[in-house]
């Protein structure tokens, strides 16, 4: 993710603004919307312990099954 530096509109609304390598505007946004697609996505991390999650989740309902079986 880009570097941010926070401004205020003239209205008063929070902007986050990503600049080129040049220094110069990239991409203007207000908070409230970069915050939401920041809340939307996941990192690696989140989703290397979500896949985790699920392959302990499904390792115990095999064993559950295979026991259920037994009886």
């Amino acid at each position: 993710m880009a570097k941010r530096t926070t401004l205020y509109s003239s209205k008063g609304k929070k902007l986050y603004a990503v600049r080129d390598k040049d220094g110069k505007f990239k991409d203007i946004q207000t908070y409230q919307r970069a915050h939401a697609a920041d809340m939307r996505s996941k990192s690696k991390a989140e989703l290397a312990t979500a896949k985790k999650k699920k392959k302990k989740t499904a390792k115990k309902a095999k064993k559950a099954v295979k026991k259920k079986k037994r009886l």
